[in-house]
């Protein structure tokens, strides 16, 4: 064997999982020259909820904060997540959308696209990963790992012999709630290891605990690349820490090569980030214990950020373990979804409905898209009389959804007009139409701060 590859999570999957995905751009730029020398199989720094995030929260234009990380870090392949047809958004977009979205990251600086879909259906890959191709970019096919009576390791080989065929350039095992365990992990990877012949990457969380022994037992067995986080901002909902593992396997067959003292470096700076981030109450004490409960409730990392911030906006913190009670339960009726974006939000959000205002009497739009089918097949069997609760005699899609979707580009660029300066800004605007519209006003207003109020749309609808 050799070495052990390593992805650091810190820039972006990090301080998603942990802090509700608020680091700034500007506290990245100061230490990209450092952890640009330290030699990383990537650093993901891009897509999951960044994108929204920078809309929403931090008042930053996701497309400028990629092509400055880009020129900050010449020497490291950028990674980015993909959501399949759902591109960063928590619907389905046409395939126009998903073509000009995957080109313009690549050529604003993305290498490696994480594509993965929430439901594992293969057709919601075959775009992206089709686009992804065309454009010259590296993919990495994702596995969305969970465990329930329909997935097993034959489930997960089968599938990734599947997108190998596609046209993976690497397989992702996507272990977003940190479900896969030790032995597990040794066992799968050895299992693809065998019988794929492409280069097999592990994603997992700290969550229960196990994410330490997970990453080793999988370095035993043969992965190619690991994801891990400075410690900073690793462990609990986080990736495992990034030096624990390298100092563990100096001086062995699995050596990283990294040099611990720049990750010790790196590491003290992101410590006061994340000082900010706690201080600021965007870092919940809950996201960094040890919670071995979620090897039963199923709940990934970035999902338990969110509930927190949930509950807490309803004065219901106190009803936490009653809705992680209730999130395997509201998932075995919608037929075993892996519990990762979009649908660890759709499952959770009709959770926490469910215990605020009893089972099942509100329905979010979201809970009836999944059920309807506008999300894709779902793995398990449906609880119909739930579904029926949900959409009436409304019949369930059974074709590829995006086959459905007219194609949008035109039609949003139409729509946003002047605002949008360039296809990223139509782009930004295809998949967050409201929060895309408020940040180009606000960005007209800062631009203009003397321009007569009137004539701000905004103003003008207040």
């Amino acid at each position: 064997m050799s070495k052990l590859f390593i992805t650091d999570t810190i820039l972006r999957d990090a301080h998603q999982s942990q802090a509700a995905t608020r680091m700034r751009i500007e506290e990245m730029l100061p230490i990209c020259e450092l952890l640009d020398s330290i030699g990383y199989w990537s650093l993901e720094c891009w897509g999951g909820a960044t994108f929204d995030s920078c809309l929403r929260f931090l008042n930053e234009d996701p497309w400028e904060r990629l092509r400055l990380l880009r020129k900050a870090l010449p020497n490291t392949k950028l990674q980015m997540l993909f959501r399949g047809q759902n591109i960063l958004g928590y619907k389905h977009y046409a395939d126009d959308i998903v073509e000009k979205f995957v080109a313009k990251s690549i050529d604003n600086g993305i290498d490696i696209i994480r594509i993965f879909d929430a439901l594992n259906d293969v057709r919601n890959l075959e775009a992206s990963i089709r686009f992804a191709k065309k454009y010259g970019g590296q993919v990495e096919a994702a596995l969305s790992y969970t465990v329930s009576p329909v997935h097993n390791e034959d489930y997960f080989v089968k599938l990734a012999k599947q997108l190998v065929q596609m046209g993976a350039d690497t397989i992702c095992i996507k272990d977003m709630a940190n479900l896969l365990l030790p032995y597990d992990a040794y066992s799968l990877v050895k299992r693809l290891k065998s019988e794929v012949k492409v280069p097999i990457h592990l994603h997992t969380h700290n969550t229960a605990g196990t994410g330490d022994m997970t990453l080793l037992m999988a370095a035993q067995a043969g992965v190619d690349i690991v994801d891990t986080a400075l410690s900073a901002l690793g462990n609990g909902t986080s990736q495992p820490a990034t030096e624990p593992l390298v100092a563990s396997l100096k001086g062995t067959e699995r050596d990283t090569g990294l040099d611990i003292e720049k990750l010790a470096a790196a590491s003290k700076y992101f410590a006061k980030i994340s000082a900010r981030l706690r201080d600021e109450g965007f870092l919940s004490e809950k996201s960094l214990k040890v919670d071995t409960n979620i090897l039963m409730y199923q709940v990934p990392g970035g999902m338990l950020s969110n509930l927190v911030s949930q509950l807490r906006q309803a004065n219901a913190e106190d009803k936490y373990y009653e809705v992680l009670e209730e999130i395997p339960r509201v998932r075995k009726d919608f037929g075993y979804p892996p519990l990762v974006t979009p649908t660890s939000q759709i499952v959770g959000t009709q959770a926490v409905f469910n215990v605020l205002m009893g089972r099942y009497k509100t329905f979010p739009k979201e809970s009836k898209a999944v059920l309807a089918g506008e999300y894709g097949k779902l793995p398990g069997e449906v609880n119909e009389s739930v579904r029926r609760q949900a959409i009436g005699d409304k019949k369930v899609v059974t074709c590829r959804p995006a086959d459905l979707l007219e194609p949008e580009f035109e039609r949003c660029a139409v729509e946003i007009g002047e605002l949008a300066r360039c296809d990223e800004d139509v782009l930004s605007y295809a998949l967050f139409p409201q929060v895309a519209t408020k940040f180009f006003e606000n960005r007209i207003k800062a631009e203009n701060p003397d321009r007569p109020r009137e004539l701000f749309v905004d103003d003008l609808t207040m």
